[in-house]
């Protein structure tokens, strides 16, 4: 089993669109990409512009590779905008695609973006399924959905999402789309019962501590967080998404990091993972408006995409 992230957050972008090539059965999750619509204020950089455009064509590159299709709930740096007709056809055409159940455990707003995403998925893909709490076979690959989980806290405002886990052999794979630390207890506990060798999972939005997100809830969430690394036989735990919106996150996680050290395990980001430095593209929107900072978002992307081999 070979896991290749396409597009996350520490590449530039908002996303966590992942390509699992597992034997000759290709899986691609969560084939979307966005940026963040303001940030200080500001609107996107023409520097994250760049690096969304880069990412939306390797995506689409990736998705020719992939048999099924998987989609863990409707925002839409998870899958792609109902405008992005091209996207579409590239990311779901005669593919099995797998998705979050529209009819049930999901808010107004999930349930509207995913009937879009039924109406434009439906003609062109193979098959489009509902997964929420199933399970498949492809010969030796097993896929697993989680029942629908809360998008961070119990109750959160911004709906459900629905977690994969795959498996073939002695090889295991989970991932853990919008969970944001495993807040909700029972994601937690379905990472813990699935017990996989490798993760991806979202962190917490730390730069929402003490304003959209209190303090008691973060610490709550690193509890769940600290277990799934500890109870679980995962090495490499790749976090992401959410958390490096902040460019001092690891400083908030301090004692999360070094409790995996000291149990020899590794939490990295994809872009880590990949051995680069982060692209906080994001965070430094500011710097970038102001002409304070430049970066060479080409040169970065030269150097992702010559370690994306599949």
């Amino acid at each position: 089993m070979k896991i290749f992230p396409l597009a996350f957050d520490s590449f530039g972008v908002r996303s966590q669109s992942t390509f699992v090539k597992v034997g000759n059965l290709g899986i691609h999750l969560d084939p979307g990409v966005a940026l963040g619509p303001t940030r200080y204020g500001l609107p996107p950089t023409q520097e994250e512009y760049l690096a969304l455009e880069l990412s939306r064509k390797k995506i689409m590159q990736v998705s020719k590779k992939a048999k099924i299709s998987i989609v863990t709930h409707y925002h839409y740096d998870h899958h792609p905008h109902p405008d992005d007709d091209e996207m579409y056809k590239a990311c779901f055409s005669n593919k099995i695609v797998f998705a979050k159940d529209i009819s049930k455990n999901i808010n107004f707003s999930g349930k509207k973006r995913g009937k879009y995403f039924e109406e434009k998925v439906k003609p062109i893909a193979k098959s489009l399924e509902y997964v929420d709490g199933k399970s498949f076979d492809f010969g030796n690959v097993h896929i697993e959905f989680s029942p629908a989980v809360w998008h961070g806290e119990v109750k959160s405002q911004v709906g459900t999402v629905i977690m994969v886990y795959i498996e073939k052999g002695k090889d295991s794979f989970l991932f853990g789309s919008d969970a944001q630390n495993l807040a909700d207890p029972q994601a937690l506990k379905w990472v813990l019962e699935k017990n996989p060798k490798f993760m991806i999972l979202d962190g917490y939005p730390t730069i929402f501590i003490g304003w959209k997100k209190s303090k008691k809830s973060f610490e709550k969430s690193k509890e769940n967080l600290r277990k799934a690394i500890l109870e679980t036989q995962a090495k490499t735990i790749i976090l992401d998404h959410h958390i490096l919106r902040d460019i001092h996150y690891k400083e908030k996680m301090k004692d999360i990091f070094e409790d995996a050290e000291n149990v020899g395990k590794k939490i990295l980001t994809a872009a880590e993972y990949y051995g680069l430095e982060n692209f906080f593209l994001e965070a430094w929107r500011k710097e970038i408006h102001e002409g304070k900072m430049k970066v060479d978002v080409k040169g970065y992307y030269k150097k992702l995409f010559s370690k994306i081999k599949i």
